[in-house]
């Protein structure tokens, strides 16, 4: 009896923690494609790009493709060590070239395209920030957009954004972009981060003005210049490596309105190519996201409890419900064994349908397990560097525990 009524504890509270974990993604706002608009202010895409060889093309080909009819694109190579600055050479020249062909390709791209060269990390800052705080110090735009090198837009996306952030009346208004999955571990692993982003920042929350939850996507953000200004811009920020949730904080509490929407069709993001990139990424956000706040903290340990069950006790469950079977449990034996897997159907059912809305093979449910444990291990890593005091290390740069920069790698 006391097996069979913990199993029945177990069961309760399994559906009801996959229910609440997978019903908090609430995207209310979803930008589709949209004509550009007859009066266009300028917007100034601000792309900061440090050691962004794989990506950088991509992205700055996208911009340049925009059909909004009245933006420059500022890249700000942040003293790049791989082969970033060779590869925005190129597309200055090829930029060039064409140029001397088209009087309206001279009209456009040729005009639309700078490149800036990033000046030595200054004590107290942290890298992104600091390249974002220069690329916007050279933009004319009465609208900041800033865009992550790994991201790549869609020609309607900076038409598209703009009328919907005129529509919300947004001052800040940012897209989750639809996230590129290519190795096996990018998708075993990035679906629960982004369930588990979802859990951690409600896009209602977020865009409840009443609320004081903020959080934006650095893979695209578009704010108004006169409240980037208003706000201190970069500079006000300037310490935090995780700057986009810092800049939706200053732009909320500040009293100005902030929107998250969905953008899949605006845009799309390749985070990370291999395993290593991911652990150092995810360890690092996770990080300074427990260590800013002590109730995350709390969600983290919670989040890595969930992710330990998940990885180690849901496969043993049905397995000890045979065993007792075996050794004459009759009908509560029975009754655990199906408890069990009704809530691993549960399970598979809710992570095959965010396998399918990412793009990827609703198979990857079954790796559940896997996924569940490696999120655990960066959480355990994460929670163990804010109690130890430890820094973190991102894009070359050691980064101490106030979130400064200390040194470079």
């Amino acid at each position: 009896m006391p097996y069979f009524l913990t199993s029945t504890i177990l069961f309760l509270l399994g559906l009801g923690i996959i229910y609440w974990v997978h019903s908090q993604y609430h995207m209310d706002i979803v930008v589709t494609p949209a004509e550009p608009p007859a009066d266009a202010p300028l917007i100034s895409v601000c792309v900061p790009a440090r050691n962004e060889e794989k990506n950088i093309r991509r992205c700055v080909e996208s911009l340049l493709a925009q059909t909004y009819p009245n933006f420059e694109v500022i890249v700000l190579d942040d003293r790049s060590t791989d082969g970033t600055a060779r590869i925005l050479d190129e597309l200055i020249t090829a930029d060039s070239k064409v140029s001397r062909l088209s009087l309206q390709r001279r009209e456009t791209l040729g005009s639309r395209l700078s490149i800036l060269h990033g000046s030595d990390l200054p004590s107290g800052w942290a890298g992104k920030p600091h390249a974002l705080y220069q690329a916007a110090a050279s933009a004319r735009g009465e609208w900041l957009c800033f865009v992550d090198a790994d991201t790549f837009a869609a020609p309607e996306a900076l038409a598209s954004c703009y009328v919907k952030a005129i529509e919300t009346k947004a001052d800040l208004f940012t897209i989750m972009t639809f996230q590129e999955l290519g190795s096996f571990w990018e998708k075993v692993l990035m679906p629960l981060v982004m369930t588990a982003l979802s859990v951690g920042f409600s896009p209602r929350k977020v865009n409840d003005p009443s609320r004081r939850d903020a959080v934006a996507n650095g893979q695209f953000i578009m704010i108004k210049r006169a409240v980037y200004d208003a706000i201190g811009g970069h500079e006000a920020v300037k310490d935090q490596i995780v700057e986009d949730k810092a800049i939706s904080e200053q732009v909320k509490w500040n009293g100005y309105r902030l929107i998250i929407a969905e953008g899949y069709q605006m845009a799309r993001t390749r985070m990370y190519t291999s395993l290593a990139g991911m652990w150092e990424g995810w360890t690092k956000n996770i990080y300074l996201g427990l260590r800013d706040t002590p109730s995350m903290l709390m969600l983290g340990a919670f989040g890595a409890t969930l992710s330990l069950i998940a990885a180690l006790f849901l496969p043993v469950w049905p397995l000890l419900g045979f065993l007792w079977l075996l050794k004459g449990g009759g009908m509560m034996a029975i009754g655990v064994i199906t408890k069990a897997l009704i809530v691993w159907g549960a399970l598979l059912w809710a992570r095959a349908n965010v396998s399918r809305g990412l793009g990827i093979s609703r198979l990857y449910a079954l790796t559940v397990p896997i996924g569940a444990g490696m999120f655990a291990a960066i959480m355990l890593t994460s929670a163990w560097k804010v109690l130890s005091g430890r820094g973190v290390t991102w894009k070359g740069r050691r980064y101490d525990p106030a979130g400064s920069q200390a040194r470079h790698k």
